[in-house]
């Protein structure tokens, strides 16, 4: 029962002890007590009772319930740290019992080994246990012991193994009773989906397992851990070490066991690494390897010092006794036979690389290269990293450039199994170094044309294909309904001065549910998208349209300018100061949008020459006279490119990448040609342009008011010619694809957008912050214009600035005039800007506004 219903279980046991009972039923009374203390509360407890239990038990002449307690007592001191005592009792506790009582006591050890990492000693235990069990028809027993087994397998990189024993577990666990261990074995089912590379179904299982806990009231610091595991695997590092550190501070305040602190540290360190804060990482791996030792827990000893290992060159701190550790790690995380030992390896190649230690470096990045062919995809990446670096330190671009690209594909291949965006983007940070390493490659070996294809490989690669349509999920519906209902409140009551705590909690739990469900969608798209072609690029941009792809090397900028069938390079300045520069810009193009500014103006125009010679360098001087479009790196994204003097008067637009401007420049327009105009509440002209608007498109739908409410709103998008959005926009930093427009029944956000079977063939959203980004994965964006690219849009105009809403009407009447005339989106904004007032604010707001694509 303490495993059905914990909370239930206790209470009888303590009725149990209340009645002055026998021996016997004492002794199993304390020994449920110190079951629930020992997995849900203060280990000090558990072992007060199950010293109690034991006491009562060799009262009562019964060996065999002595051996019982001693099992139990055994794990609890395990989990406590006190590894000798613990083994010692298991030991004992495997001499006094028989027959079924002995394989339980069995199950136990090999638990405990497992915890320990000693997986060979726990297969024995589990194997010897199963038999006895099942003769013994005990269904639950021999249920945990398969689960057990097959956690054991998936240690050790037996997939296929585990998956029969969970598969024969969860058939055992349907005729039982025991709701703690079902919800155990959908944890285990999850972790099993893990390290067979499904990282959307990892999620689901743990969710649920997330759930089932919750109703029984139980801790999860083992999901928790394994949860961290997934997030990581996911890019989410920041999430795992927020959920890692916030399961530390809960099992420290109950006093919880000392063997999940240390694996919550090792977990926190592992998420502090991916996170870039070496120094967190450094400090949590330092103390969980101190406690493993303590623990005499090898394995896992050996795993977070390479996570210290990890962390320390990190932050900059090579030696020669840095490789001979990791070195040393290697070769022990080998002999354990723990799927990490390439990963070891290839840390210790690449700190020998960098002291310059060719022939160390070799050696150790042989035995990591090994791993390329077989594995999950995160582990073939290793190999191929390995391999990469090889390759360059024995002066083989050539090689370099042929691991990258079989690397990248092992990547893409894992990438495309991801329905979410998020999740596709992010994924990408496992590939930064391969396609840095390649880029460096194909300057070496190639030149500029090869450079473009290596900046493209991994370029802005979550919209080469749409994300996949979230499912008709009442759930999921219902909460996005809810989220917009409270959102809606919550705004409600911001602009009446009233406190909103309540509300806001209940929109940031609504938000966790929805983008929770939203990650647990799988990819459907068989590929990654059609392979970047130069030629066709070239052909298509023909004699008079310049495409300058951003290229970074080294923190340098590098400008691939593509036209007139030929790709040349030309070197600007460093990433860094441009990144400095356009801040300035933007904050002086906030102040611009406030009259009584027009003295700022000469020095944002000042920063917009200084951001010129940083990002275009000499290339400005070769762009002709036609239109030009950017790609730009993602770090770049909120540069007002039409500030620049060389690009001012152009017919300009921006692409995320050189293949999404070429499947812009294919999308055909839908047959029809429906105008959709939207007008959201609360904007300071009330939309003014909307109603002029509406008279020069005559047969357009207008949605204002009371009309203008999400699910009408999207029904009159998915599949328009041409879609005007004149409502508040919100970006969000912390959850971009939470950004939003504001319309009459709350937020219309990202998610909502990515449900459309079509976006609008172009969209013009005439409101601040539309064309903000969040930066993410290796070079990806996530926000609004890059959620519509891969849906169908095939042109966006979008602001990246605040800007003063009385100075776009007259912007937005000039863009829709010339579109009108036949002008795609990039001319009319050009010629839109020309035809406003020459006053400051009204040339800030031109400057603001961007055109995406190629429509």
């Amino acid at each position: 029962m303490v495993f059905a219903a914990p909370g239930e279980a206790r209470a009888r046991a303590e009725e149990v002890l209340g009645d002055r009972p026998a021996p016997l039923r004492a002794s199993v009374a304390h020994q449920v007590i110190g079951i629930w203390q020992r997995d849900f509360g203060d280990m000090r407890l558990a072992l007060s009772h199950l010293r109690r239990a034991r006491a009562w038990a060799a009262r009562a002449d019964s060996a065999e319930r002595e051996a019982d307690v001693l099992a139990t007592l055994g794990v609890a001191l395990v989990h406590a740290g006190r590894t000798r005592q613990g083994m010692d009792a298991l030991r004992r506790g495997v001499e006094r019992g028989t027959g079924h009582t002995r394989a339980r006591v069995l199950f136990r050890r090999a638990y405990s080994y497992w915890v320990l990492g000693h997986h060979k000693e726990a297969l024995e235990d589990v194997r010897r246990a199963i038999p006895v069990l099942r003769q013994a028809d005990d269904v639950i027993w021999t249920a945990r012991a398969l689960t057990l087994r097959a956690t054991v397998h998936l240690a050790l990189g037996s997939v296929d193994r585990a998956d029969a024993d969970f598969a024969a577990a969860e058939a055992l666990w349907e005729t039982t009773g025991q709701e703690h261990d079902k919800a155990d074995a959908v944890e285990s089912r999850g972790l099993a989906a893990f390290r067979s590379g499904d990282v959307p179904a990892a999620l689901r299982l743990l969710d649920e397992a997330e759930e089932r806990y919750a109703k029984l009231g139980t801790p999860t610091f083992m999901l928790s851990i394994r949860r961290c595991e997934v997030l990581m695997a996911a890019g989410l590092a920041a999430e795992a070490l927020a959920e890692a550190d916030a399961a530390l501070g809960a099992l420290d305040g109950i006093g919880g066991q000392s063997t999940r602190r240390a694996e919550l540290l090792l977990a926190a360190a592992r998420a502090a690494r991916l996170a870039d804060e070496p120094q967190t990482a450094i400090a949590r791996a330092a103390l969980a390897a101190r406690l493993f030792a303590g623990q005499r827990r090898t394995w896992w000893e050996a795993h977070a010092r390479l996570v210290l290992i990890g962390a320390r060159h990190a932050a900059g701190r090579g030696s020669g006794r840095l490789v001979a550790d990791a070195a040393a790690v290697a070769e022990k995380l080998a002999a354990l036979g723990a799927p990490a030992a390439p990963e070891a390896s290839l840390l210790a190649g690449r700190i020998a690389l960098d002291l310059g230690w060719t022939a160390d470096a070799e050696r150790h990045l042989v035995l990591a290269a090994r791993s390329r062919h077989r594995g999950p995809p995160l582990a073939r990446m290793t190999g191929w990293a390995a391999q990469a670096l090889r390759a360059r330190a024995a002066g083989s671009p050539r090689g370099v450039l042929e691991a990258g690209r079989r690397g990248l594909d092992v990547l893409d291949d894992h990438r495309m199994t991801l329905g979410a965006s998020e999740l596709r983007a992010r994924a990408t940070a496992q590939g930064a170094e391969l396609a840095a390493l390649a880029q460096r490659a194909s300057l070496v070996s190639g030149g500029p044309r090869r450079l473009l294809v290596w900046s493209e490989r991994w370029r802005a690669t979550a919209l080469s294909a749409p994300p996949t349509r979230p499912p008709a999920d009442p759930a999921l519906l219902s909460d996005m309904t809810a989220y917009r209902e409270i959102a809606a409140r919550a705004e409600e009551a911001r602009m009446e001065g009233r406190p909103v705590p309540a509300l806001e909690r209940e929109q940031r739990r609504l938000e966790r549910e929805i983008r929770s469900r939203t990650l647990h969608i799988r990819g459907e798209a068989p590929d990654g998208g059609d392979r970047f072609d130069v030629g066709r690029l070239l052909a298509r941009l023909g004699e008079d349209v310049r495409l300058v792809e951003l290229a970074v090397l080294d923190g340098r900028v590098q400008v691939l300018l593509c036209g007139q069938g030929r790709v040349r390079r030309f070197e600007a300045g460093l990433l860094a100061a441009a990144e400095t520069e356009a801040e300035h810009v933007q904050a002086g193009l906030r102040r611009l949008a406030h009259p009584g500014a027009q003295a700022r103006l000469p020095v944002v125009e000042a920063a917009g020459r200084r951001l010129e010679e940083l990002l275009l360098g000499p290339a400005a001087a070769h762009l002709g006279d036609g239109p030009v479009v950017i790609v730009p790196p993602g770090r770049l994204h909120r540069v007002p490119w039409a500030l620049l003097p060389s690009l001012r008067e152009r017919v300009l637009s921006v692409s995320p990448s050189a293949s999404s401007w070429l499947r812009a420049k294919e999308t055909a327009p839908p047959r029809g040609g429906r105008q959709v105009l939207v007008r959201g509440p609360g904007l300071a002209t009330g939309g003014a342009e909307v109603p002029e608007l509406a008279g020069r498109y005559g047969g357009a739908t207008v949605l204002e008011h009371e009309d203008a409410t999400v699910p009408r709103v999207l029904a009159e998008l998915d599949g328009a010619a041409l879609a005007h959005i004149a409502a508040h926009g919100t970006f969000r930093a912390d959850g971009p694809l939470f950004s939003s427009l504001r319309v009459a029944d709350g937020p219309l956000i990202v998610h909502d957008f990515e449900r459309l079977d079509r976006s609008p063939y172009r969209i013009i959203l005439s409101c601040c912050d539309t064309a903000r980004f969040a930066n993410v994965g290796a070079d990806e964006l996530l926000g609004l214009v890059t959620a519509l690219l891969p849906l169908g849009t095939a042109g966006v105009v979008a602001c990246s600035a605040p800007v003063n809403d009385a100075a776009v009407v007259p912007l937005m009447l000039a863009l829709h005039e010339r579109l009108d005339a036949g002008l795609s989106l990039a001319e009319a904004l050009r010629d839109a800007r020309a035809a406003l007032p020459a006053d400051a604010v009204h040339r800030a707001t031109g400057w603001a506004f961007t055109a995406f694509g190629a429509a």
